[in-house]
């Protein structure tokens, strides 16, 4: 019997195809499972989720570890494909299993259904982001499946409470476990392909480097109760409204950023005009909830003595936090009504738009998409991956699927999905990715 070399029988083994028909199936099948767990936030119970995913991995000869932060069921997984150089800090692939609540009446389908139509996967979490951590999870069962080592330690952290901010995920591991998923570089969600939210009638990649600075605000407002017969100046309602539209009259200042000048650079100006690249490229402040009245149903006829409102403001890379409150704060000017500070804004900059890691994201993009544009972008939004930065890890955000506007509006909206194709073909680059050299 002829033996092989050992590097001859790895570049056969590299060199095969899996068998895709087989894995997007059930990786199709798992996704569909997956949505139907209602890991809502809150509670953010994950259990059911962190058991799914466990027993896929152990099923495929891998060894996750279960971390639960709380008595109420917050659950972290980890787990290890061990790598050719371990010398070399591991990847990261970062997800998350918790997803934010639904109003099922404004859906055309059940939210947790987990339903395929007009070529599409519904449901809450099918963007943001339980279809990208399937990716990531099928592409890591393909490599290990295929006998392929990657050239280093490939770790996957899957977490409970990223839409709240992580204390009982990111932070908890990082504070209890950093030994465990200290890396060079992670991968998250953020970026992904489109033709037209980047650049009009243009395949552009977006790779998030850098997310804005999330400063959530509460604004309380009082005044005076009394019966709604009898109009008064100190009905807190009508203070509020008064505070809110001075916090909204801020500037919307802009600031140049590395990020954004890179991705006009590569678009040569060609930017889309849109909600998402206008917020990209300057701070921005949204209203998102009123609360008042007394009783329950509240009473029409009733001036309450407070309300209440939030704001969600996101600021820049490299804003300073403090003062853009210290501002709104005297453009209000008004002492019945107070500002407090829900989130603690992190700014730890951007991620490197250039290193080993970010070109083989590039080249497995283009090995599916050649005639597509890949570019470092900044995203509106906040993910876990800030909280690596501020330890020195160099995050991206992608997603490998192409995706039109109307379809990433639907991230925390109503009638949530993603198109089926894309995520098929998603596993695929995302598992080149994977086996390249970086």
């Amino acid at each position: 019997m002829k033996h092989f070399p050992l590097f001859l029988f790895a570049a056969v083994l590299s060199a095969a195809e899996p068998d895709w028909n087989t894995v997007e199936n059930r990786a199709q099948e798992f996704l569909q499972k997956y949505l139907r767990i209602r890991s809502i936030n809150p509670p953010a119970d994950t259990r059911e989720a962190a058991a799914l995913f466990k027993a896929e991995l152990e099923k495929n000869g891998l060894t996750p570890k279960l971390y639960q932060t709380t008595p109420e069921g917050k659950t972290n997984l980890i787990v290890r494909l061990p790598g050719r150089d371990r010398s070399k800090k591991p990847l990261l692939l970062l997800n998350h299993f918790d997803v934010v609540p639904v109003d099922p009446k404004a859906w055309s389908v059940d939210p947790f259904g987990g339903i395929i139509k007009d070529g599409f996967i519904w449901g809450r979490g099918a963007m943001d982001m339980k279809g990208t951590g399937v990716i990531h999870l099928f592409a890591l069962l393909t490599l290990k499946q295929m006998g392929i080592v990657p050239a280093r330690d490939i770790v996957m952290l899957v977490t409970p409470d990223e839409e709240t901010s992580g204390p009982d995920g990111v932070e908890a591991m990082i504070r209890d476990h950093w030994p465990e998923i200290e890396a060079e570089y992670v991968m998250d969600e953020g970026g992904f392909g489109s033709r037209d939210l980047f650049s009009p009638n243009r395949l552009v990649f977006g790779i998030a480097v850098g997310e804005k600075q999330v400063a959530w605000l509460r604004l309380r407002a009082k005044g005076i109760a009394a019966h709604g017969s009898q109009p008064i100046p100190e009905n807190a309602n009508m203070i509020l409204l008064d505070a809110i539209r001075k916090a909204l009259a801020l500037p919307e200042r802009g600031r140049a950023n590395d990020a954004v000048e890179a991705m006009r650079r590569n678009l040569r100006g060609q930017i889309a005009q849109n909600k998402f690249t206008a917020a990209i490229q300057k701070n921005t402040i949204s209203l998102t909830t009123l609360t008042a009245g007394v009783g329950s149903p509240v009473k029409v006829n009733v001036i309450p003595s407070s309300s209440e409102a939030t704001l969600d403001c996101r600021l820049l890379p490299g804003v300073n936090a403090a003062e853009f409150i210290s501002e709104m704060k005297a453009r209000i000017n008004d002492p019945r009504v107070t500002v407090e500070q829900i989130t603690q804004p992190n700014d730890p900059g951007i991620s490197r738009m250039e290193s080993p890691l970010f070109s083989a994201i590039r080249a497995a993009i283009l090995k599916f998409h050649s005639e597509a544009t890949v570019t470092p972008i900044l995203v509106p939004f906040g993910t876990d991956s800030v909280k690596l930065r501020k330890k020195g890890v160099t995050a991206y955000g992608f997603t490998p699927m192409i995706l039109d506007a109307a379809t990433v509006a639907t991230m925390h909206s109503d009638e949530e999905r993603i198109p089926v194709a894309e995520f098929r073909k998603g596993v695929r680059i995302f598992y080149e990715l994977l086996k390249s050299e970086f």
